[in-house]
């Protein structure tokens, strides 16, 4: 959500602007602009929609100047808007800032600066930000913005350039992402790693309300007090096309190419003596017996990952665990002490909602771990345990591998406690583990079956509604797909548990309502196969997914995916990988831009 980069060094800053900010358009943007600073004077560029849009803008008159800084928009505060879009300038145009998060006491500081004499020209909270540090100018541009910071209340992440400090980029971070690059004779800021990494692999990972200072041969960090902080240096080792397209044609499509091999990245090392173990995660037997439930919290797909986690936890360990979405977590105050463990799952580690509530269970004396992907994140950084996914960068908006190898956390999370618990023996923990290895070559065979899904979507992605039924692990997987045909088709879908359409969801089936029902789970297969009786016996069409095998499943439906046998239990991973393909053909088919979806992004890093 929102995007900003920052440069200053020896070449021209603009187009290393505008390169960065493409790679973060997966964040999703509604508006861009640069502002960059040259001969005592900041040029700002700016406009409502795309980068392709700005780029126009300039006319063949690029700015020119060797500092600068550039931000996409998510619109909060104010339409998308040419007026709204950053950067912003103080009334003086002395000052130029781009800012992600939300500042929540703005309408007093904007009345307050009015009383002074301040015009404002957009309807944006970040406005306020730029006349506080023209306000508070005194010729150092790190002591202006710990003045601005400690007059105002929020999230940010905030980078400022003024005129009158031609050599000079400051920023600052509190729960948004920040990092600076440090380069040859140049360095930067950015949100996300991708926007940089042609440029430099040296990161620093900001926490919050750490200040930086950067010349182009220098950088130094400040606490709130302007303390000197000293940081390692973050050694990014994944590779520039790793976050490229490698010649598909979306990142969605090129993600779901790569679960077989990131699943296997994410369990592989993980297993010793064909047990699950983990490196850094101290866990003890002791130390679960002291455990007297868990929180699984997460947002999105990531809340879909920790419903399955529940379902394997439970069944294998035996812990009672409770699955909250992250944005309701806290505010309905539960009930968390010492003996509670907390797992916060989140993809990209710094989504707002997840990390407010890890906040609130450490305060509360719960043990943390933490499931995400990016390392160094701030989820990462501030949970008790951490266990990595190993899914590379994820940059299409709707998770794919991301969610996946979340799964493969769950399995392997579940399978760890429920051999530390005495309630899975470990030749039963065993034999799942060599089910879980064989996930990423039945994925391949899967992903085989592609021209098969090319025709479901072509024959369904014009329906108005699509509805998923599944039960147990089944109706979990089912929440997932359809929350991706709504996401990048725009196609109303719902899931529910199968077992429930009689108390009244059936009621929406009508002759030719498209039905997705996974009849995966052969413990269950015949109480599907009922409910998919009940779908067609009033008009509907059924698209089934069941394990080879099944074949009676053929007879009823109208069309089946067949997927590979596998245990039960671990089917989840298995059937959400047509599910992933066939909401992304069905938004080919009508024209959707699947990798930024209207409305949505990647990182949402407001509340």
């Amino acid at each position: 959500m929102c995007g900003i980069v920052g440069y200053i060094g020896k070449k021209e800053a603009s187009p290393i602007l505008i390169d960065g900010l493409k790679k973060l358009e997966y964040r999703g943007y509604d508006s861009a602009g640069i502002a960059i600073l040259s001969e005592g004077k900041i040029n700002v560029i700016k406009t409502k929609g795309r980068l392709a849009d700005l780029e126009e803008r300039f006319k063949g008159k690029i700015p020119k100047g060797n500092i600068g800084i550039g931000h996409t928009r998510w619109a909060t505060h104010g339409a998308p808007s040419d007026e709204n879009s950053h950067p912003h300038m103080s009334m003086s145009e002395n000052i130029a800032v781009v800012h992600n998060g939300i500042i929540e006491n703005y309408m007093e500081l904007k009345k307050d600066l009015e009383k002074k004499g301040y015009k404002f020209r957009s309807e944006t909270d970040t406005e306020v930000l730029a006349h506080l540090a023209e306000m508070y100018y005194d010729g150092n541009l790190v002591d202006t913005l710990i003045k601005v910071i400690k007059d105002v209340r929020g999230s940010f992440a905030i980078g400022l350039i003024c005129k009158d400090n031609p050599n000079e980029l400051v920023a600052v971070r509190k729960d948004s992402p920040l990092i600076v690059g440090l380069g040859e004779n140049e360095n930067f800021i950015a949100s996300d790693i991708p926007a940089i990494l042609e440029h430099t692999r040296k990161i620093y990972l900001l926490n919050d309300l750490e200040f930086v200072h950067l010349t182009s041969d220098k950088v130094e960090l400040f606490t709130i007090d302007k303390k000197p902080i000293n940081k390692n240096i973050f050694n990014v080792e994944w590779d520039v096309d790793a976050a490229e397209k490698g010649g598909f044609d979306h990142f969605m499509l090129k993600e779901m190419y790569e679960q077989p091999k990131v699943i296997n990245n994410t369990i592989t090392p993980r297993i010793k003596n064909g047990l699950i173990e983990f490196d850094d995660i101290n866990f003890t037997a002791d130390d679960l017996k002291n455990i007297s439930r868990a929180f699984i919290v997460a947002c999105g797909s990531a809340y879909h990952a920790g419903m399955v986690g529940k379902y394997l936890i439970e069944n294998l360990a035996r812990i009672p665990v409770e699955v909250d979405i992250a944005s309701e977590f806290r505010y309905r105050n539960p009930i968390i002490d010492d003996k509670t463990l907390v797992i916060i799952v989140s993809q990209s580690g710094e989504t707002a909602d997840t990390l407010a509530a890890l906040r609130d269970a450490k305060k509360k004396g719960a043990r943390v771990l933490a499931v995400v992907n990016v390392v160094g994140s701030s989820i990462a950084r501030e949970a008790d345990d951490v266990l990595y996914t190993w899914a590379g960068p994820e940059i299409a908006v709707a998770s794919t591998k991301g969610y996946t190898t979340q799964l493969m956390a769950m399995y392997m999370i579940a399978l760890k406690f429920g051999v530390l618990s005495g309630n899975l023996s470990e030749k039963d923990a065993k034999h799942l583990i060599n089910e879980l290895l064989t996930v990423p070559e039945k994925l391949e065979v899967l992903l085989g079956k592609i021209d098969s899904i090319k025709e479901l979507a072509k024959k369904y992605h014009n329906r108005r509604d699509v509805f998923y039924i599944g039960r147990g692990l089944d109706h979990m997987v089912a929440l997932e797909g359809s929350l991706k045909l709504k996401e990048i088709s725009y196609i109303h879908s719902e899931a529910y548990a199968a077992g429930e359409l009689k108390h009244g969801t059936i009621a929406l089936i009508e002759e030719g309502t498209v039905v997705v029902a996974l009849a995966t789970q052969n413990s269950l297969f015949e109480k599907t196969l009922s409910n998919i009786k009940e779908v067609k016996a009033r008009g509907g069409t059924v698209i089934a997914l069941a394990q080879e095998g099944n074949d009676s499943v053929k007879e009823i439906a109208d069309e089946v995916i067949v997927l590979p046998k596998i245990d039960d239990r671990l089917s989840s991973v298995l059937a959400v990988v047509p599910l992933q393909l066939f909401a992304y053909y069905c938004a080919i088919d009508k024209g959707c831009d699947v990798d930024k979806p209207r409305n949505l992004a990647k990182s949402v890093t407001v509340e």
